[in-house]
């Protein structure tokens, strides 16, 4: 049920090795824990050599939530995590039983809550661990409903990053892709809405503005910053039918001009 999001987002902010290691290939995986008390379930926590990995099924709700081994390698981060799961699990499950409770009291058909997180590397650099991350939750709706967010770890300050605070202002950041990106975009609406591309109107023919976006920070070398993903989910750029629309833009010397100082190593020129 993970959306597949995060991956196409990797898929354009990471080199093949980092997507190899984001997906767990060749993991050996133990297998431990107890099924939960709400019904027949299956309760399954995973570590790997590529992170971890906890995955719920009960009649009540499912449950995913998985990170990288980059990620469950700094203590910080790790425990960051950790705390969400349990903190989504607990709010999941209270918010399950209310439902089911509701459709039992008005007599009709309850349909087992849902939600997924799963983290992935977008560029990880002797400094900085850049994670996407693709979330679904369903709440008895017409679909699920898809999401995304990101982080950069800054290991040398030992602190959590959005990426957009690596830029003077998000403005100075968007005037500096903008022309790429809504291109790009218009391109790919083209592609995918073919002779309706253009027939939007408001937010479904526009251009979203940086605050509506993903922002990730992908690395093609291993050493530096020198790729931009940018993510618009369902409802942003386009309907819940067109999916998100996941666009990349080389850094150039634009974005290196919007930088803050203080990051300007982190980031080089896409050659």
């Amino acid at each position: 049920m993970i959306l597949c999001l995060a991956m196409l987002a990797v898929g354009a902010c990471s080199s093949a090795a980092d997507s190899d290691e984001a997906t767990g290939a060749n993991a050996k995986a133990i297998v431990t824990g107890d099924a939960p008390a709400e019904s027949s379930a299956t309760a399954v926590a995973v570590s790997t050599q590529e992170g971890v990995k906890v995955s719920e099924k009960t009649d009540l709700y499912s449950f995913d939530f998985a990170y990288p081994a980059q990620a469950a390698a700094i203590p910080e981060l790790k425990a960051k995590f950790d705390k969400v799961l349990e903190t989504n699990r607990s709010k999941l499950m209270a918010e399950a039983r209310e439902a089911q409770a509701d459709a039992k009291e008005m007599d009709f058909p309850y349909h087992p809550y849902a939600e997924g997180t799963e983290w992935l590397v977008v560029a990880d650099t002797p400094r900085f661990l850049s994670l996407s991350a693709a979330i679904y939750t369903y709440t008895g709706g017409a679909h699920p409903n898809h999401g995304s967010t990101s982080l950069v770890w800054d290991r040398e300050a030992g602190q959590e990053l959005k990426p957009i605070e690596f830029f003077v202002a998000p403005d100075s950041f968007m005037q500096a892709v903008q022309q790429r990106y809504c291109a790009a975009l218009d391109k790919e609406r083209a592609k995918r809405l073919g002779d309706r591309a253009g027939e939007g109107s408001g937010i479904f023919s526009e251009c979203p503005k940086v605050g509506e976006l993903t922002v990730l920070l992908g690395s093609s070398n291993g050493k530096t910053f020198n790729r931009i993903g940018l993510i618009a989910d369902p409802y942003v750029a386009g309907s819940y039918a067109e999916g998100s629309y996941d666009i990349t833009v080389p850094v150039d010397a634009a974005v290196l001009a919007a930088v803050k100082p203080e990051y300007a190593a982190a980031f080089s020129v896409m050659r």
